[in-house]
């Protein structure tokens, strides 16, 4: 059985497979992203998710995973889409989507696979 922190990190990397299969199935374009709010709410939902499952991690896993991963910033990114959607900055969920969700499911995959 998956440890807490390990189950958590499995649910933020379905989400981020989420992403990535919201992205192909509408397309990598921020032009398309900025003109579909399916896309959008889509993006940021999972998102959102992913930051409040990151503030459930211990913070022993934080702290020993900080300098791969910045916790801070991904519990801050679900504030804003949380309390802050309607003006949040449709560049920034987009930037967010294809830059860094990517290198996170990669470190949520590596995770895993030591864990096991």
């Amino acid at each position: 059985m998956l440890s807490p922190d390990m189950q958590r990190l499995e649910h933020i990397r379905d989400y981020c497979d989420e992403i990535q299969k919201t992205i192909a199935r509408y397309g990598k374009s921020f032009e398309i992203f900025d003109t579909d709010a399916d896309y959008q709410r889509s993006v940021s939902f999972c998102i959102l998710q992913i930051g409040e499952l990151s503030g459930k991690l211990s913070e022993e896993f934080r702290r020993e995973t900080a300098g791969r991963i910045q916790w801070g910033p991904i519990k801050g990114m679900r504030n804003l889409v949380a309390h802050s959607y309607s003006s949040m900055s449709r560049d920034i969920i987009w930037e967010t989507a294809v830059m860094d969700i990517p290198v996170l499911r990669e470190f949520c995959s590596e995770q895993l696979k030591n864990c096991q």
